[in-house]
């Protein structure tokens, strides 16, 4: 090892889904929406003014900020943005988990919480989920450093009842607890109005899936007026120019159309709920997903085996070789043309066992 090697941080980093670069594929393995964005953000795509790219972004995103307060009923200095929810959530580790307890979250989860951990050094440690993929809240009853979960959780789908989040919130009032609800608007119920009644929440969104816009990285988050400020001292000491201006004023345009946003999700949910029937008869068994994907495991086939079926056929799901999911599969729902096709491959696939 060189001598400067060793002032080094060294991480293991986080695994994204594949982008592959043949374009006539199934797609089906990062939780994107199949769907356009609302057209209000084609129409001002077509109007923007390319000449104002020369100049840096609102820093303080204020256009976005205030349309994200309007549409959910806060206070502008509740909602903080950011480049995407990771970076929401990696602003939010770096902020507010710096304790020496360990922080707690699922062991079966978002697979970037152990990578934001090890990079900023925070003890952490993962709480097992139950044999039916639900939170048990009573292991967040222990002393820690911070308390992050996804709800609905990914990779399993899985949806907890508001009950159980506000018990774990109510459970740690000296310690920020974080909701990551990237994908709420599939078939959740936020947790934004425990907001008001517990200054130590952060509720994380995202546009990503629900508003069809992940190519333009814009997260946020919303909380009591005191954790936001906090993030914001964290995010001017890091970059004050952390929103490109295209994403700030398209981003208002997402927000701004609400019917098409609602019809959006419908479409998707419809899908996944005749999909599930479709797999539930080709012999699959899953948590009931109220997210854009479903978490599959088939009773004969191993995962590996299917996965590379589907691979090579041009059908991309996404498979992980961890422990206790090792032999399931996460379905994006894509239009219902795409999951036709898929279901008719794994029909004939499994046919021909």
């Amino acid at each position: 090892m060189k001598n400067w090697e060793k002032n080094v941080r060294k991480v293991v980093p986080y695994v994204a889904g594949e982008q592959p670069k043949n374009k006539n594929v199934i797609k089906l393995n990062t939780n994107e929406c199949p769907y356009p964005p609302a057209p209000g953000v084609e129409r001002l795509k077509e109007e923007m003014n390319l000449q104002d790219l020369r100049l840096y972004p609102d820093t303080d995103s204020t256009d976005l900020v205030n349309e994200l307060a309007k549409y959910y009923h806060v206070d502008p200095e509740q909602v903080f943005v950011g480049v995407g929810s990771d970076d929401v959530l990696s602003m939010a580790f770096l902020t507010f988990f710096h304790g020496t307890e360990p922080i707690l979250f699922p062991d079966v989860t978002y697979s970037f919480y152990d990578v934001w951990a090890d990079l900023y050094q925070i003890p952490y440690c993962r709480c097992l989920l139950d044999e039916d993929w639900t939170i048990n809240a009573g292991d967040y009853i222990q002393p820690n450093g911070g308390v992050i979960f996804p709800n609905p959780n990914a990779p399993t789908g899985l949806y907890e009842p508001l009950e159980k989040v506000e018990q774990i919130v109510k459970q740690n009032p000296d310690v920020v607890v974080i909701v990551d609800e990237a994908y709420v608007d599939f078939g959740g119920v936020s947790a934004l109005p425990l907001v008001e009644k517990y200054d130590n929440l952060l509720v994380v969104q995202t546009f990503s899936k629900s508003r069809s816009m992940a190519g333009l990285r814009i997260g946020f988050c919303i909380g009591s007026k005191k954790l936001i400020k906090y993030l914001n001292d964290v995010k001017f000491s890091v970059n004050s120019y952390t929103m490109n201006r295209p994403s700030q004023l398209l981003g208002v345009e997402a927000v701004r159309d609400d019917a098409y946003f609602k019809a959006t999700t419908a479409k998707i949910i419809a899908t996944r709920e005749r999909v599930k029937k479709e797999l539930a008869a080709l012999g699959f068994t899953f948590p009931d997903s109220k997210t854009n994907f479903i978490f599959a495991t088939h009773k004969t086939v191993p995962a590996q085996e299917l996965f590379q079926a589907l691979r090579a056929h041009n059908i991309f799901v996404r498979h992980w070789n961890k422990p206790r999911i090792e032999n399931y599969l996460r379905i994006t729902i894509g239009t219902d043309e795409q999951m036709d096709t898929m279901i008719a491959f794994l029909k004939e696939y499994l046919a021909n066992k």
